[in-house]
């Protein structure tokens, strides 16, 4: 009989020795390993966060912005500051695909209770983080966490997966993410987004040269944002936002 990898996997991490005394708390004595097994989705991560925020209050326009570590990198590293003054709420986890992303979207974004959730994600997807995906794999991941907003009276912000480039001495990103990808999910997002009523948010066009490349000036890795590249994205999403919410 041939069994599961994921229950041998568990197997495994069962039958290793267990602390002596008073085990510590579950979540921080996890390996990695143990937390794809235990919790895929890391919710965990933001757990303590979201038990302590509060309601909306009355008229309080809140939005959460779900991602991965293009959304956590927000305001970090010395780009500027994460929208200051406003109430949006940062739920974005390094490293994660649309899969992990739809199986948190409930604790990190629809029990928050915001009026709009921005949603940034596949790139990781399609450079394989968890392996290799399909594109209708991504798509469907979005359509079911818009259809999950949707369902709960929240508006939604679609944004396109944004440009990579090569950078010397670093990862090849155009081989990780090859651009006819990014370009084809960014397609189905653009559409999907038109028929659905929901706002497209387009990153891509503003950040990318005459190649459909990330302008080099934007980043230190071919992948993420440095402060200038964080400048061109908030007031888009800005914009996108006052969009939703029919401002």
């Amino acid at each position: 009989m041939r069994f599961p990898l994921v229950l041998l996997c568990a197997a495994a991490l069962w039958a290793q020795p267990g602390p002596q005394g008073p085990p510590p708390p579950l979540v921080p004595q996890l390996t990695n390993a143990a937390r794809l097994i235990n919790d895929f989705a890391e919710q965990f991560r933001f757990a303590p966060d979201n038990a302590s925020v509060a309601p909306p209050a009355a008229g309080e326009n809140r939005v959460v912005f779900m991602g991965d570590s293009i959304t956590i990198g927000w305001g970090r590293s010395g780009s500027p500051t994460f929208f200051p003054g406003k109430p949006y709420i940062n739920r974005g986890i390094s490293g994660q695909v649309t899969g992990q992303m739809l199986l948190r979207f409930y604790p990190d974004v629809i029990a928050l209770k915001p009026k709009a959730v921005v949603i940034l994600a596949g790139t990781n997807d399609i450079g394989g983080n968890i392996g290799p995906l399909p594109n209708e794999w991504i798509q469907n991941n979005l359509a079911s966490m818009v259809d999950m907003a949707k369902a709960n009276g929240v508006k939604v912000v679609l944004s396109s997966i944004t440009p990579v480039c090569d950078v010397p001495q670093r990862v090849p990103q155009t081989q990780v993410r090859p651009p006819e990808r990014i370009n084809a999910v960014n397609g189905f997002l653009k559409e999907y987004a038109a028929k659905n009523g929901h706002i497209y948010l387009d990153y891509f066009s503003a950040m990318s040269d005459e190649k459909g490349l990330l302008k080099p000036e934007l980043t230190a890795d071919g992948l993420h944002f440095n402060a200038s590249g964080y400048a061109i994205m908030s007031p888009l999403a800005e914009k996108a936002i006052a969009q939703a919410l029919g401002k």
